[in-house]
């Protein structure tokens, strides 16, 4: 079974980060969403989430891939967090994906594993990726980097995850039930 992890850190994004554990889920992936503050963890509107177990926990743990929710202020903390920076390091060096959303591919950028690549965010936060090749593109895909743009492409962004890890079989025979535009 694969193995994803979902950091969740305050002001995160919901939609982003929901959407992508519930498609993600459908498709039969075991997906961990890890507090990276104790619960429950409030996200930019105020929506509170009971995470699955705490970042601390988990955090030595291999997975197939790690998802960065968005928020600006969810951004900022994934990217003052240590731990985030550790764990996506030792997974890129794996090999493993690593996947950002909205304003979250900053938090690669400042790692320093996007740099040449080819990368999508938010808008507002474009003109920050200076080191990279960035697309108006909704969802992209570069090796094993993949990154999209906000909350409105939060469901493909899912849906090419689950693709990415279980085929575009899974992806589709999931959509059945879901009927989104992928």
């Amino acid at each position: 079974m694969k193995k994803v992890l979902i950091p969740i850190a305050p002001g995160f994004e919901e939609i982003e980060a929901i959407a992508v554990v519930d498609i993600m889920r459908r498709a039969g992936i075991e997906v961990v969403m890890a507090g990276t503050a104790d619960d429950p963890v409030e996200g930019r509107n105020k929506i509170k989430v009971l995470t699955d177990v705490s970042l601390d926990s988990v955090k030595d743990q291999d997975f197939d891939m790690i998802v960065l929710p968005g928020g600006a202020v969810g951004t900022e903390n994934l990217k003052k967090d240590p731990r985030i920076k550790e764990i996506v390091e030792r997974l890129y060096k794996k090999g493993r994906f690593i996947t950002a959303i909205c304003a979250a591919p900053t938090v690669l950028s400042a790692i320093g594993i996007t740099e040449g690549k080819s990368v999508t965010s938010h808008p507002g936060v474009m003109d920050t990726l200076k080191k990279e090749k960035v697309s108006d593109e909704r969802v992209v895909v570069d090796g094993n980097i993949v990154t999209s743009q906000s909350p409105g492409t939060a469901i493909e962004f899912a849906f090419k995850l689950v693709e990415l890890l279980l085929g575009k079989n899974k992806a589709v025979e999931v959509n059945k039930g879901v009927l989104a535009r992928i």
